[in-house]
């Protein structure tokens, strides 16, 4: 049953079984950004695989690498590979998932309006613009090659509504639990933009010293040394990261016991660009050291 509204409900992914997702959709909906957000979480990803060579593809990852992490593949598969049979994807599929292997097709979709103004910002050619077509006939003629895949996704996404943080975020939180142990997302955010709709927690670093006064620092973000070197000699700063590692020691098992399979661990300050990044970073690189799956966004620096 295809679903086409934003909301990403999948079925239940055991971590010890070989997952495989095959991302498709129309050209300049989202589906670089979905992909990259699966290698995130660890997927390995292949874009632009011919369909016939999607089982070559697992039997390899699997027999070459048997860990964890290759037990999840991600394939990005478009109207580029228009000659590698698209019209064998249900036969390829069902073998697949023959074979045990469980299979999520995923079509990112997007309104005709939408693409056309995406393609006309961004200046790229659609990839059958090579054939003579102009842009609107190639989007036509795409999604008339693409139409029977529709009916095969597990799931059908609308990116016209949804930016790229959106779209990732999206991925993110419906796959997540496809990972081993729950994921964690830290995300900086600026106070003064509001507070992340999607966050479980909030720390506001507001009360710490700010590089943003300082005119030589002001350039720069928590990800750069100046700031990083700036903040590491406070005393304050190094006390507040002590304390919100702590309580998050203390209190994200409890979660993990609960089967929560996505965190999100927002920290804010008043720009969004030095504290809060720099509390995200060390806080991520924290939890890396003894966890599989930590991401970090900036919202503010993307």
């Amino acid at each position: 049953m295809n679903e086409s509204d934003t909301s990403l409900l999948v079925p239940a992914i055991e971590p010890d079984d070989v997952h495989l997702i095959v991302l498709t959709g129309m050209s300049g909906g989202g589906k670089t950004v979905a992909l990259r957000a699966l290698e995130d979480l660890g997927f390995y990803c292949v874009d632009n695989l011919p369909t016939p060579l999607l089982l070559q593809l697992v039997r390899s990852v699997i027999q070459n690498d048997g860990t964890q992490q290759h037990r999840h593949i991600a394939v990005g598969v478009d109207i580029r590979n228009r000659g590698g049979g698209f019209q064998n994807m249900p036969a390829v599929l069902s073998e697949l998932a023959g074979a045990g292997v469980h299979v999520h097709l995923i079509f990112i979709d997007c309104r005709d309006d939408v693409l056309i103004k995406r393609y006309s910002e961004s200046r790229r050619r659609h990839p059958l613009s090579v054939k003579g077509f102009s842009l609107a006939d190639a989007i036509a003629e795409e999604r008339r090659v693409l139409r029977p895949l529709t009916a095969l996704a597990e799931k059908v996404i609308d990116s016209s509504e949804l930016n790229v943080h959106q779209l990732r975020r999206l991925i993110t939180t419906g796959y997540a639990e496809a990972t081993k142990g729950m994921t964690l997302m830290f995300e900086s955010f600026a106070f003064r933009r509001g507070l992340p709709p999607d966050a479980d927690f909030v720390f506001d670093a507001r009360c710490l010293p700010n590089p943003h006064w300082d005119a030589k620092l002001r350039p720069y973000s928590g990800r750069d040394a100046p700031v990083r070197e700036y903040l590491d000699q406070q005393p304050l700063v190094s006390e507040y990261f002590a304390d919100t590692a702590r309580w998050l020691d203390a209190w994200l098992p409890r979660f993990e016991q609960d089967d929560r399979s996505y965190v999100t661990i927002s920290v804010g300050c008043t720009g969004g660009r030095h504290r809060s990044v720099y509390l995200t970073e060390k806080l991520a690189a924290y939890y890396r050291a003894h966890r599989d799956s930590v991401l970090t966004f900036h919202r503010e620096l993307e």
